[in-house]
């Protein structure tokens, strides 16, 4: 039998990744080419990091953005990513149609400086590392969790207060009702009374005029 967690690394195993790094001659533009499936989604996560002179290594300067762009050369080098950040960060983005894309990063906030390999070698002042995931698959997507996490609560308080003002709403439905049925019932008792004395002055003058009779009849028989 499989197990979930056995499943779960299975699925980690099929998403392609590609770790890599390479350096950037100051706030020079990098480029490389990527060929991707329609639809597939891609996730990459990067880090700049800067050589200093006096520790002969490179380390991080907060000072430095990075600027991310991907074309798609297929359509005219149209241009689904522009994205502006800090020295590390994420980007993600899912292709429209297959065909090559070109993704770009360059440096920003930074002088045109260049470091020494082991050696002796000249190469960039920037390092960048990469690491990109591709393909739409769960595995993908376990770095958002807390995200996700953040969004369900915040549905889940919508939908409390969504609940609050239905309950509210049927309150003042009941209240509008029983105000209703009590308008009703004064009315109806009005109306009642209305009639009990159009009653009781129609007998009243019907009385009278029978006794208005009784006397002209009499008088004249007298």
């Amino acid at each position: 039998m499989w197990s979930p967690f056995s499943i779960l690394s299975l699925a980690a195993l099929l998403v392609p990744s590609q770790a890599l790094y390479f350096y950037i001659d100051g706030p020079t533009q990098k480029c490389f080419f990527e060929e991707l499936p329609k639809d597939t989604l891609v996730v990459g996560t990067f880090s700049a990091t800067q050589w200093n002179d006096q520790s002969k290594s490179y380390v991080t300067n907060p000072d430095m953005g990075i600027f991310i762009s991907v074309d798609e050369i297929f359509d005219n080098d149209h241009r689904v990513v522009s994205q502006r950040g800090s020295h590390t960060g994420k980007f993600t983005f899912s292709a429209a149609d297959s065909g090559d894309h070109r993704l770009c990063f360059t440096p920003t906030n930074v002088p045109a400086t260049s470091g020494l390999l082991f050696s002796g070698s000249s190469v960039g002042g920037i390092k960048f590392e990469l690491d990109m995931a591709i393909g739409e698959t769960s595995a993908i997507e376990s770095s958002d969790k807390d995200k996700l996490g953040e969004v369900v609560q915040k549905v889940r308080d919508l939908n409390a207060r969504l609940l609050d003002i239905r309950r509210e709403q049927i309150f003042q439905r009941e209240r509008e009702a029983e105000f209703r049925d009590q308008s009703e019932a004064v009315n109806g008792r009005v109306v009642r009374w209305s009639l009990i004395q159009l009653a009781v002055l129609g007998v009243t003058c019907a009385w009278q005029l029978s006794y208005l009779r009784a006397f002209f009849i009499k008088q004249k028989v007298v």
